[in-house]
């Protein structure tokens, strides 16, 4: 069986870019509050979020590991550059965000089942949408049923076991777990619009790789002791 982990990063656009209608959208609830001081946190905080949405980012790396020879590539955007670290198995690829999708969408049609962590509440409907948006076809629907784990299994319903109990971030699990956490390096998801600005993409690149690293290591985990 031909298994593959992935992980995206995305980066929200600057809200000045946004269309006036759009901007009122999006800060429709914090402009209803009334504390200037409260307001302000919930405009921060609404701007912060379009990160999350694929109408306001835009995906800037994809990272991807083959279970069965536990070799990575990470496709990030940029101009044409790419490097590898052997000793990690390892390899960095730079394109546009539209080829970083054809790209994606190419290796998943030639698997049996994609592993990824809150998958199917973020990554794969975060990468349709915007796939559509750059006229990128999906080549494989990702989110069929829930239950059925023959072509997905997301980390984040097996570790709640479907919501049963609290769901925590992959940071969590990891130090829970004894794996190193990709916030072990100093980078969080948090981080990445601000590395983007700065034009540090490469830091991005390798943050995106831990990830993929520890989703794998939480995947062997689930696929030992829970997997029944």
């Amino acid at each position: 069986m031909k298994r593959l982990i992935f992980d995206i990063e995305t980066v929200g656009y600057d809200f000045e870019t946004l269309s006036s209608s759009q901007q009122e959208y999006i800060l429709r609830y914090a402009e209803k509050e009334t504390d200037e001081q409260i307001k302000k946190q919930k405009v921060d905080q609404s701007k912060r979020y379009l990160s999350l949405y694929p109408f306001t980012a835009k995906v800037v790396a994809i990272g991807m590991l083959n279970v069965e020879t536990e070799g990575s590539l990470v496709l990030m955007e940029g101009e044409s550059e790419s490097w590898s670290v052997e000793e990690k198995k390892i390899k960095y690829e730079s394109a546009s965000e539209k080829e970083l999708l054809e790209s994606f969408w190419n290796f998943v049609a030639k698997v049996d089942q994609v592993i990824t962590f809150n998958g199917r509440n973020f990554d794969i409907p975060f990468l349709m949408l915007r796939s559509s948006i750059l006229k990128v076809k999906p080549s494989v629907n990702l989110l069929q049923n829930r239950y059925n784990l023959t072509k997905h299994i997301d980390l984040l319903d097996q570790f709640t076991l479907y919501g049963n109990i609290r769901k925590f971030n992959l940071d969590f699990y990891c130090n829970a777990y004894g794996i190193e956490s990709p916030k072990s390096h100093g980078v969080t998801g948090m981080e990445v619009k601000e590395l983007y600005k700065a034009g540090r993409i490469k830091d991005i690149a390798v943050y995106c790789g831990e990830d993929i690293k520890a989703t794998y290591e939480l995947y062997k985990i689930w696929d030992k002791y829970l997997n029944i």
